[in-house]
């Protein structure tokens, strides 16, 4: 994906503002494994998704609990670090090796102020971010594991081709037993 198409999926920027953004912006590429965000570390970077997949993880109790994935044209913001100015919550890992487009988040935050669309367009995105989180937090609360599966594989055909099953699982709250089962049910 472009970086004016990923940009443009959030909040369509006048030309001028779009320019200002895109020369901030640098093409990356990262190995797999490689961590973008470590916990209680801040954050001084954002990320668009160019190419490959990552998630969000934190542990617990000698677990990786996985509560994020982002794939092409996904954002990936130090939330943490952004709005509250406080060390990230989380981990975020390149599940694949990655084409990133990269922003420096002072520089970003620099535009906010100095560039009204570009403002509305990172406001855009804290809304998609929200209601993005709040989906998942309603799948989880009231959504049978099966329907989170099918959920999951309709936002990311590929998923089961592209990260470990065990993550998978973990992002959908259930054991690897559990998601093994369920794919041979809907198989």
């Amino acid at each position: 994906m472009s970086i004016n198409d990923i940009i443009n999926s959030i909040y369509e920027l006048p030309q001028v503002s779009l320019n200002t953004l895109i020369r901030l912006v640098s093409e990356v590429e990262y190995p797999k494994h490689f961590h973008l965000f470590l916990e209680n570390r801040k954050g001084t970077k954002s990320y668009f998704v160019k190419k490959g997949i990552v998630r969000a993880y934190t542990h617990k109790d000698d677990k990786d609990i996985t509560f994020w994935l982002g794939q092409e044209g996904d954002l990936i913001f130090p939330l943490q670090t952004l709005f509250a100015g406080l060390g990230e919550y989380t981990n975020v890992e390149l599940l694949e090796d990655c084409v990133l487009y990269e922003i420096d988040l002072e520089q970003l935050q620099s535009l906010y102020y100095t560039d009204i669309h570009i403002a509305n367009w990172g406001r855009k995105y804290a809304e998609y971010a929200c209601i993005k989180s709040e989906k998942l937090f309603i799948a989880r609360q009231f959504k049978t594991s099966l329907e989170r599966y099918q959920e999951l594989i309709n936002e990311y055909p590929s998923i089961t081709q592209r990260v470990q099953l065990g993550i998978v699982a973990s992002y959908l709250g259930i054991s690897q037993v559990n998601l093994s089962r369920i794919r041979a049910q809907i198989k």
